[in-house]
Protein backbone atom coordinates (compact mmCIF):
# COMPACT_ATOMS: atom_id res chain seq x y z
CA UNK A 1 0.00 0.00 0.00
CA UNK A 2 2.83 2.47 0.85
CA UNK A 3 4.86 1.47 -2.12
CA UNK A 4 1.93 2.06 -4.67
CA UNK A 5 1.22 5.58 -2.25
CA UNK A 6 4.40 6.59 -3.26
CA UNK A 7 4.00 5.46 -6.93
CA UNK A 8 0.95 7.47 -7.44
CA UNK A 9 2.72 10.87 -5.71
CA UNK A 10 5.59 10.55 -7.45
CA UNK A 11 3.96 10.08 -10.97
CA UNK A 12 1.32 13.13 -10.01
CA UNK A 13 4.03 15.77 -8.94
CA UNK A 14 6.34 17.46 -11.35
CA UNK A 15 9.77 18.08 -9.16
CA UNK A 16 11.27 21.73 -9.82
CA UNK A 17 13.17 24.39 -6.96
CA UNK A 18 11.18 26.45 -8.45
CA UNK A 19 7.72 25.15 -7.31
CA UNK A 20 8.47 25.67 -3.50
CA UNK A 21 6.65 28.06 -1.29
CA UNK A 22 7.01 27.67 2.35
CA UNK A 23 2.96 28.32 3.36
CA UNK A 24 2.27 25.34 -0.01
CA UNK A 25 0.04 22.29 1.78
CA UNK A 26 -0.06 18.73 0.71
CA UNK A 27 -3.48 19.78 -0.73
CA UNK A 28 -2.01 22.57 -3.03
CA UNK A 29 0.77 20.33 -4.34
CA UNK A 30 -1.49 17.75 -4.87
CA UNK A 31 -4.35 20.49 -7.07
CA UNK A 32 -0.92 22.47 -8.66
CA UNK A 33 0.30 19.31 -9.58
CA UNK A 34 4.14 20.37 -8.65
CA UNK A 35 6.20 20.88 -6.14
CA UNK A 36 9.67 20.00 -4.24
CA UNK A 37 10.58 16.94 -2.15
CA UNK A 38 8.83 18.53 0.72
CA UNK A 39 5.94 18.32 -1.06
CA UNK A 40 6.13 14.71 -2.18
CA UNK A 41 7.05 13.63 1.52
CA UNK A 42 3.74 15.76 2.81
CA UNK A 43 1.41 15.00 0.30
CA UNK A 44 2.48 10.91 0.96
CA UNK A 45 2.44 11.54 4.68
CA UNK A 46 -1.23 12.53 4.29
CA UNK A 47 -2.42 9.86 2.22
CA UNK A 48 -0.87 7.16 4.73
CA UNK A 49 -2.25 8.97 7.59
CA UNK A 50 -5.86 9.11 5.04
CA UNK A 51 -5.47 5.18 5.26
CA UNK A 52 -4.43 4.72 8.86
CA UNK A 53 -0.90 3.92 8.33
CA UNK A 54 1.38 6.02 10.72
CA UNK A 55 4.10 8.15 8.87
CA UNK A 56 6.85 10.73 9.76
CA UNK A 57 8.42 13.38 8.23
CA UNK A 58 12.30 12.93 7.64
CA UNK A 59 14.97 15.81 6.33
CA UNK A 60 18.80 15.12 5.62
CA UNK A 61 21.12 15.63 3.01
CA UNK A 62 21.19 12.77 -0.03
CA UNK A 63 24.79 12.39 -1.52
CA UNK A 64 25.93 10.64 -4.56
CA UNK A 65 27.31 7.88 -2.64
CA UNK A 66 25.87 4.08 -4.58
CA UNK A 67 24.80 6.29 -7.45
CA UNK A 68 26.39 5.90 -11.17
CA UNK A 69 28.54 8.47 -12.77
CA UNK A 70 27.66 11.26 -14.03
CA UNK A 71 27.02 12.09 -10.28
CA UNK A 72 24.20 14.53 -9.60
CA UNK A 73 25.19 17.00 -7.06
CA UNK A 74 23.98 16.42 -3.40
CA UNK A 75 21.05 17.85 -1.97
CA UNK A 76 18.95 19.15 1.21
CA UNK A 77 16.02 16.00 0.37
CA UNK A 78 12.70 15.12 2.51
CA UNK A 79 11.67 11.51 2.57
CA UNK A 80 9.23 9.64 5.03
CA UNK A 81 9.19 7.01 7.14
CA UNK A 82 6.36 4.41 7.87
CA UNK A 83 5.25 2.05 10.67
CA UNK A 84 5.05 -1.39 9.05
CA UNK A 85 5.69 -4.75 10.65
CA UNK A 86 6.68 -3.59 13.62
CA UNK A 87 9.23 -0.88 12.76
CA UNK A 88 9.76 2.02 10.94
CA UNK A 89 10.27 1.51 7.31
CA UNK A 90 12.02 4.56 4.94
CA UNK A 91 9.99 5.85 1.50
CA UNK A 92 11.08 8.95 -1.01
CA UNK A 93 8.26 9.62 -2.63
CA UNK A 94 10.74 11.97 -4.86
CA UNK A 95 12.83 9.62 -5.71
CA UNK A 96 10.76 6.67 -5.55
CA UNK A 97 14.24 4.19 -5.91
CA UNK A 98 16.29 2.66 -3.25
CA UNK A 99 19.55 4.83 -2.23
CA UNK A 100 22.10 5.25 -0.01
CA UNK A 101 24.22 8.10 1.20
CA UNK A 102 21.09 9.36 3.29
CA UNK A 103 22.23 11.60 6.07
CA UNK A 104 19.40 11.76 8.49
CA UNK A 105 19.08 15.09 10.07
CA UNK A 106 15.23 15.25 11.79
CA UNK A 107 12.13 13.59 11.94
CA UNK A 108 8.93 14.94 13.02
CA UNK A 109 5.22 14.95 11.96
CA UNK A 110 5.73 17.74 9.25
CA UNK A 111 8.66 20.25 7.97
CA UNK A 112 7.53 22.77 10.78
CA UNK A 113 8.87 20.46 13.12
CA UNK A 114 11.88 19.91 11.77
CA UNK A 115 13.47 22.77 9.72
CA UNK A 116 16.99 22.67 8.54
CA UNK A 117 17.25 26.47 9.89
CA UNK A 118 15.16 29.05 11.72
CA UNK A 119 16.48 32.17 11.68
CA UNK A 120 15.08 35.62 13.06
CA UNK A 121 16.33 39.20 11.87
CA UNK A 122 18.47 39.69 9.24
CA UNK A 123 21.15 36.78 8.47
CA UNK A 124 23.91 36.25 5.56
CA UNK A 125 24.96 32.76 5.15
CA UNK A 126 28.42 32.90 3.86
CA UNK A 127 28.97 29.95 3.05
CA UNK A 128 27.68 26.08 3.41
CA UNK A 129 29.63 22.97 2.57
CA UNK A 130 28.59 19.36 2.35
CA UNK A 131 30.34 16.26 1.82
CA UNK A 132 30.10 12.71 2.22
CA UNK A 133 32.44 10.65 2.04
CA UNK A 134 32.00 6.27 1.88
CA UNK A 135 34.35 4.49 3.86
CA UNK A 136 34.11 0.64 4.61
CA UNK A 137 30.56 0.38 5.15
CA UNK A 138 30.21 3.77 7.05
CA UNK A 139 29.31 6.84 6.12
CA UNK A 140 31.02 10.09 7.28
CA UNK A 141 29.69 13.75 6.91
CA UNK A 142 31.08 16.71 7.34
CA UNK A 143 30.07 20.53 7.39
CA UNK A 144 31.83 23.42 6.27
CA UNK A 145 31.13 27.00 7.01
Amino acid sequence: MVQAICDYVHEHLQFGYEHASPTKTAWQAYTEGRGVCRDFAHLAIAFCRCMNIPARYCTGYLSDIGTPPPWAVGDFAAWIEVYIGNAWQMFDPRNNVPRIGRVLIARGRDAADVAIATTFGPNLLESFKVWTDESREDIAIGFGH
